[in-house]
């Protein structure tokens, strides 16, 4: 073939295969399933089990034998990649703790599907004795079979326990750190088996494992501490720059050519260098990696190598006569992964239901799988009717998790141990409770704020939270390892201003910090699981000053919403408290009056022209001063010197004063629409040194 046809056609192929992955993704989303079934589905259609049935040989036309190699290597590439985010999103902070129950776990569920899988193998072997045209080593088989049972799919569990926001449950949590020491303990175990298979004799063998080993020495013991010198890079230059992305790329294709040299496939040492990149302090350059090689590795290679693999399946070919070995398999791998895991973690006292979730999750296999298999063609293990009935068992059960998963451990479960979670990471006390969406910038103050609001109520709370939008979904490596860095960043940042504000003598502060598609949303599910008597945020979406103070803030019914936006003043300072003679002035006055407390200011209540509103004003005055409090009343121009501003209207707010002063935008509760003036007041209590009590 012409070497331009040649090009015309990877580029053309490469086309069809990205959009037929997508589509075929978001078919598989939309009917509850991740997307990776659907992309795996699609390169096994473009093959011989779909375009081949059809007239005119349709899967040799579009992939053409010239062809396949070029695609092949893309496909390799990808394959690198890909092996490198595994490695990279490999945490063993989410071991500590639960070392032992994730050990337990973990280990059964990698036995009994090793030992049922190699039991398998005994019984097929007889069948697939010559794969590539020469004798399969049966030790090799038998091994080979016993690991690919045994496997777990981490990224694709992830993507599952994030899509049900099981990764904020304690079974999630576990589920991650079983799945982490089983992709640990499954790579190593492959790479035996590869060893095995391609050293011949024993010396042969021999040789591929010391080299292998020293590989990891050298990676781990000299590598990774120069590698940990980047953290301080990206801190000095605050990003991720082409220089230090050229020398990753660099570092996981040399590790990948250094362990094909020895013998043990270079998806190993794209593994490899995965594992030995930093992790302490490293949430942001972890995200920033992650984020620029997941997109191409996703939309770009990975479909390629799923069609390359699917260019190996052919359905029709197994025939009747082969329907058994697909249902051996098939239980075997379930059996042996469900059976396992469920077993082991009653060993360690788990209740019934979260050791059933637990093995469910297990189960999942996906790309994993389909990447060990891959490597079993490569090195003669597998031939084409094997490959096609393991490629069958990985798409079955990864495709049953979900379903099985919502059986077994259903939404009313899993409503009440996420309202539990929320419950304790906030602290389950009965308490005047100030929820606050701290924002990036500006954090300590708009935090401070919230203690003003909280005051010295016994017990009070201030609940810090953090809701990040949610990474982009990719659906085939979740970038997981980096999100959960990210999240243990953000948390250890909000947990340092959380003890400085109770460090202060202030009030009892706890954190909230997780991903979020829909914050808002979230932000009043979490205001009405903790009770919280205000949320407190900063201003809306981008835009005209008036149009952000008036965007509604997302609460439950009882609570008091607040949007601040933070001046330029701070210290003693004049507070100017609105009313207007309606539900939102009463409760502005009380917020004026809470925040004049807090500071040691003046409070200044400014009325409309409204004769109640002048009415409310003098009672509000005479109130407040009989309690300790220093007021006075003026009319609302009072509000163009003010240093603090509380209203109700955003629409009245005078020009420049949104730049210059701390402004607080209130929304009534249900309740303050009911409240006369002296109910609203009489939440505010002040004793002989000038401090308020709720």
């Amino acid at each position: 073939m012409d070497p331009k046809l040649v090009t015309a056609f990877v580029l053309f192929d490469i086309a069809i295969v990205v959009a037929a992955a997508r589509l075929a993704g978001r078919l598989c989303r939309r009917i509850g399933q991740p997307a990776v079934i659907g992309e795996i589905a699609a390169g096994v259609a473009l093959g011989p089990s779909l375009l081949g049935l059809l007239p005119g040989d349709l899967d040799t036309l579009l992939f053409p034998p010239p062809v396949r190699p070029y695609l092949s290597v893309i496909a390799q590439l990808g394959l690198a990649l890909f092996m490198f985010i595994v490695g990279l999103e490999i945490d063993t902070s989410l071991i500590r703790g639960r070392a032992r129950t994730a050990g337990a776990v973990a280990a059964g569920s990698m036995l009994l599907p090793f030992a049922l899988g190699a039991a398998v193998a005994l019984v097929v072997y007889p069948l697939h004795t010559t794969a590539a045209g020469h004798p399969v080593p049966m030790i090799a088989f038998v091994l080979f079979l016993g690991v690919a049972m045994s496997i777990t799919a981490m990224p694709v569990l992830a993507r599952i326990l994030t899509e049900r926001g099981m990764q904020r449950t304690p079974i999630g949590v576990l589920a991650m750190a079983c799945a982490a020491i089983d992709d640990v303990l499954g790579w190593s175990l492959l790479a035996v088996v590869v060893a095995l298979a391609a050293g011949g004799d024993l010396a042969g063998v021999a040789r591929i494992l010391a080299l292998t080993a020293a590989f990891a020495v050298v990676a781990f013991l000299l590598l990774r501490p120069l590698l940990a010198r980047m953290v301080g890079w990206y801190s000095r230059v605050g990003r991720l720059t082409p220089d230090m992305l050229a020398l990753v790329l660099v570092g996981l294709l040399l590790g990948a050519v250094v362990t094909e040299a020895i013998g043990v496939h270079a998806i190993f040492g794209a593994f490899v260098f995965g594992a030995i990149m930093p992790r302490r302090g490293a949430a942001g350059l972890t995200r920033e990696i992650l984020e620029r090689l997941e997109q191409v590795s996703l939309l770009l290679l990975l479909p390629v190598f799923f069609v390359v693999a699917g260019l190996q399946v052919d359905i029709a070919a197994i025939g009747v006569a082969g329907l058994w070995q697909v249902g051996l398999i098939l239980v075997a791998a379930i059996v042996g992964k469900i059976g396992g895991a469920v077993v082991a973690a009653r060993t360690q006292r788990m209740p019934r239901r979260q050791s059933t979730a637990l093995g469910v999750l297990m189960n999942t296999r996906g790309l994993t799988e389909i990447v060990i298999l891959q490597v079993g063609v490569q090195l003669g293990i597998l031939d084409p009717g094997l490959f096609t009935i393991m490629v069958i068992m990985a798409l079955v059960t990864t495709a049953m998790t979900g379903p099985l998963l919502r059986v077994v451990y259903p939404d009313r479960i899993l409503k009440r141990e996420l309202a539990a979670a929320d419950s304790a990471e906030a602290g389950d006390i009965e308490a005047y409770t100030v929820l606050v969406a701290v924002p990036d910038e500006r954090a300590a103050e708009l935090a401070e704020l919230a203690t003003h609001l909280a005051g010295h109520e016994a017990p009070a709370r201030v609940v810090l939270c953090r809701l990040p939008a949610a990474p982009v979904e990719l659906e085939v490596a979740s970038g997981v390892g980096g999100d959960l860095a990210l999240i243990a960043s953000v948390g250890a940042e909000l947990r340092g201003l959380a003890r400085e504000l109770e460090s202060a003598g202030r009030v009892s502060c706890s954190v909230i910090v997780r991903f979020s598609m829909d914050p808002a949303q979230d932000l009043a599910a979490l205001a009405e699981t903790l009770g919280a008597d205000v949320v407190l945020a900063g201003p809306g979406p981008d835009g005209d000053a008036r149009t952000r103070y008036a965007s509604p803030l997302p609460r439950p019914a009882g609570s008091v919403g607040v949007r601040v936006r933070l001046g330029v003043g701070s210290g003693r300072s004049t507070t100017v408290a609105i009313a207007d003679g309606a539900a939102g002035g009463r409760t502005a006055l009380r917020v004026g009056a809470q925040v004049a407390l807090a500071r040691g200011g003046d409070l200044v209540i400014g009325c409309t022209d409204n004769r109640r509103a002048a009415r409310q004003a003098a009672a509000a005055v005479e109130s407040l001063r009989g309690r300790g409090l220093t007021v006075v009343a003026a009319n609302q121009d009072a509000a163009r010197v003010a240093d603090v501003l509380v209203t109700s209207d955003a629409d009245g707010l005078p020009n420049g004063l949104a730049e210059r002063a701390t402004v607080f935008c209130v929304q009534p509760d249900d309740a303050d629409r009911d409240d006369e003036l002296e109910q609203s007041l009489a939440r505010i209590r002040v004793d002989t040194a000038g401090q308020r009590r709720s």
